[in-house]
């Protein structure tokens, strides 16, 4: 298994239990669902619960949301309640990641500033349909993740986009 940290605060943004799609070689979209959980309640594959446990007639909490969000805390930020503040944030994090990758990978710059460029005007253009998210340490200075809601064979589903550079792998 494969586990997506932000480069900059080390935070878990996702894995790679989930479909994950490359757009243009700077971002991923990671598919998602939307569920409903018994909080603590953890589920093991092939466990089959006794049928002499005594079952407690207490009501559970219980959480909903979108699964990548749940599994990997992420927290969602409201920091950015305009297009403005949004792209003012994103270049500044852009600065960040271009001498990151003049570090790491000079040869790669340029095309992830052209890439990233049109990629972002994409998605700006739907800026009222985004939610955003932080990793758990809701550190607004590393990575803010989107998250955007799809009809996908008439099923809605959660997207969560992330840069690709902002993001380091770790394998399990």
């Amino acid at each position: 298994m494969r586990i997506y940290k932000d480069i900059f605060t080390g935070d878990e943004m996702f894995s790679d239990t989930y479909k994950i799609k490359l757009v243009d070689e700077v971002l991923y979209e990671v598919y998602g669902k939307h569920i409903r959980r018994a909080q603590g309640d953890i589920a093991l594959d092939g466990a089959n619960p006794s049928a002499e446990e005594a079952s407690d007639d207490c009501e559970t909490a219980v959480e909903s949301g979108v699964d990548i969000v749940l599994n990997h805390r992420l927290a969602e930020t409201y920091a950015f309640n305009d297009k403005k503040a949004y792209t003012s944030y994103l270049k500044d994090y852009m600065k960040k990641l271009v001498a990151k990758l003049e570090e790491q990978s000079p040869d790669q710059v340029d095309v992830f500033k052209s890439n990233m460029n049109k990629v972002m005007k994409d998605i700006l253009g739907r800026f009222k349909e985004l939610q955003f998210f932080t990793g758990e340490s809701m550190e607004i200075e590393g990575m803010v993740a989107m998250l955007e809601y799809r009809d996908i064979d008439g099923d809605s589903v959660p997207v969560l986009m992330a840069f690709k550079h902002g993001l380091q792998e770790e394998k399990f």
